[in-house]
């Protein structure tokens, strides 16, 4: 009977996102989601933020931290989110200064090498997007391997897929703002059930759970605010929303997505807390749903479908963006009527293209593409090249920055710790240790080579 339900809520909410998206016909709409109307205001980009970050991945990631950690998990997971207000305030300068994209300051001032190097770098985070999280789905309707895990996979891809096509970035908002409201709304169930069981003292209670140490999670807590400095500028998901509406309005959405976004990475790491004291195994979200029973067991699922649709839509608006109107250059200003109509078909391909693609290591050994996945570490090289980004730097910074970032991370992939200790010997020790080491030497490779050689004009 829970299968069936499931079945429904995956169907039912993706016809519904489907009937109230926009049909999107310009350039505008569908690659920036503005509309006659006007631009999105603070409380829409906000939500729509706040949602695209929490992804199934990374909720259930919170849930798991919780479980192995203690609160101290959940809290060090919640750091990531300070990328909002990093990132905000950066774009909301770029912007004063005329800047357009984050492709249109790093072609600017760096030239079309750095762009084709920071496309492929969110080209593969994109990519890596629709598998990690369509797989999570998956997972709630059977054993990897299986044929409900396969069939919910390819029905979730296919569904939310159809939403986005129809209303590119304008789609991508309005549903946020859905799927916004709904989380919300399950977690404050979920919560409801899962506070009262953690005995007397609830969160506070919670707060006690796990060893606040570095070798306890706190080294995870360090990780998450010192890549906060370049992370965000990896993610178009999050970047490109900060174009689209006005520039003040922006700037009070990426401040208020980010402790919101912290609050709801944190409040759900509780499920994991949870089941931490019930001494429960696995995942964490789907042992505890188990616990709670099946009314409860679909709320979370719902969770689930909610937030891996907003990021999945996101993620193929973005690619689409990125594919048309970033990577080959198209400028916006000189569009005429007859290209609009080719950019939109083409961007409505490029996002089927990534589907497809993105969805292929679903049905292999998602563990073989660990070598290649972009992770923070990897990208720890922006951080100088956007937060020194007021005086003009040559070429060569961008990409010895970049080059830091790359060689720590794939090292770290490959378990190479280059002699470096490991800070409090904690799980996440090392990663802390390689962090800090790869973002110091990437702002002395960006900062040595501005200071000796002459900027682009």
């Amino acid at each position: 009977m829970i299968v069936i339900l499931q079945w429904a809520l995956v169907i039912g909410s993706s016809l519904a996102l489907l009937a109230l998206s926009p049909r999107a016909r310009t350039v505008q709409q569908f690659f920036f989601g503005r509309e006659a109307r006007g631009v999105p205001g603070t409380a829409v980009l906000t939500m729509s933020l706040v949602i695209s970050w929490l992804f199934a991945k990374s909720i259930t990631n919170a849930a798991n931290l919780g479980l192995d950690l203690g609160l101290v998990g959940g809290v060090a997971y919640a750091g990531y989110y300070l990328s909002f207000a990093v990132a905000g305030l950066v774009i909301f300068r770029l912007r004063g200064a005329g800047y357009g994209s984050i492709h249109d300051f790093l072609g600017r001032r760096f030239g079309s090498a750095a762009v084709a190097v920071f496309s492929l770098l969110i080209g593969l985070r994109l990519f890596n997007e629709v598998w990690s999280n369509t797989m999570v789905i998956g997972s709630y309707f059977g054993d990897y391997g299986s044929v409900p895990y396969f069939s919910a996979v390819i029905v979730f891809t296919v569904l939310t897929l159809a939403y986005v096509l129809k209303g590119g970035m304008a789609a991508s908002l309005l549903t946020d703002v859905i799927q916004f409201g709904l989380f919300a709304v399950l977690l404050t169930v979920v919560l409801g059930a899962v506070v009262p069981k953690m005995g007397g003292g609830g969160v506070a209670e919670a707060s006690l759970a796990g060893d606040w140490s570095l070798a306890g999670g706190v080294d995870l807590l360090l990780v998450a605010l010192v890549q906060s400095l370049s992370d965000p500028f990896h993610d178009p998901v999050l970047t490109d929303r900060g174009f689209v509406g006005g520039a003040a309005d922006t700037r009070r959405a990426y401040l208020w997505a980010a402790p919101v976004g912290a609050a709801g990475i944190l409040l759900f790491s509780l499920v994991g807390v949870y089941g931490r004291q019930e001494g429960v195994e696995g995942q964490a979200a789907v042992e505890v749903a188990r616990l709670l029973g099946p009314a409860l067991a679909l709320a979370i699922n719902l969770i689930m479908i909610t937030s891996a649709a907003s990021t999945l839509d996101s993620t193929l608006a973005s690619w689409s963006k990125l594919a048309v109107v970033d990577g080959f250059g198209l400028r916006r200003q000189a569009i005429g009527s007859e290209v609009q109509a080719g950019s939109v078909a083409r961007g409505r391909y490029a996002m089927a293209g990534l589907a497809v693609l993105g969805s292929v290591p679903v049905f292999l050994d998602a563990a073989i593409l660990s070598a290649t996945t972009v992770s923070g570490l990897m990208v720890t090289g922006l951080a100088p090249v956007f937060l020194f980004w007021r005086k003009p730097a040559p070429a060569v910074s961008f990409h010895a920055a970049v080059g830091v970032g790359l060689v720590f991370g794939i090292g770290h992939v490959y378990d190479q710790s280059f002699g470096l200790p490991s800070l409090g010997g904690g799980s996440y020790g090392r990663l802390l240790t390689a962090t800090l080491a790869a973002t110091t030497l990437a702002c002395a490779a960006f900062l040595v080579p501005r200071a000796l050689l002459p900027a682009r004009a």
